[in-house]
């Protein structure tokens, strides 16, 4: 587990919260991550230019941030099985939801969307059961 820094926190943060406005601004779009990887591979028009930068720039950021202060994990404590399973979980979940975490509590709070805010509420209410479950309930 790393430190808390809360100054990093807020500036990452920040950063989001800049992206997906000017995405919005810019180009009338939601950065809803679940939504742009659907239409970056389902679209056929010149609309997937953006969507497939637009994730090549999630990637290499990642990278960029870490590289070379901070080594990505490389022993997983989950079995590949469960982690399918899991990765497929939230794709449904994302698609039954219309919309994954970042494209809700990010751009649909900002945009004050009923909808976005009871998925949200759902998200935390769901998010805190899981882990009084797992690490009360169950004691993992």
């Amino acid at each position: 587990m790393t430190e808390f820094t809360p100054l990093t926190a807020l500036f990452g943060g920040a950063l989001i919260g800049v992206s997906a406005l000017l995405l919005l601004i810019f180009n009338g779009r939601i950065a809803g991550i679940s939504g742009i990887l659907h239409s970056a591979i389902q679209a056929t028009d010149n609309d997937r230019l953006w969507r497939w930068l637009f994730l090549l720039g999630l990637m290499l950021g990642v990278y960029f941030a870490m590289a070379p202060a901070t080594p990505l994990p490389t022993d997983i404590e989950a079995s590949w099985p469960l982690i399918i399973i899991a990765g497929l979980l939230v794709g449904f979940g994302s698609k039954m939801g219309n919309g994954c975490t970042s494209g809700h509590a990010i751009c649909g709070l900002g945009r004050l969307s009923p909808r976005a805010i009871v998925a949200t509420i759902i998200f935390m209410i769901t998010a805190g059961l899981t882990v009084f479950i797992t690490r009360h309930i169950i004691g993992a």
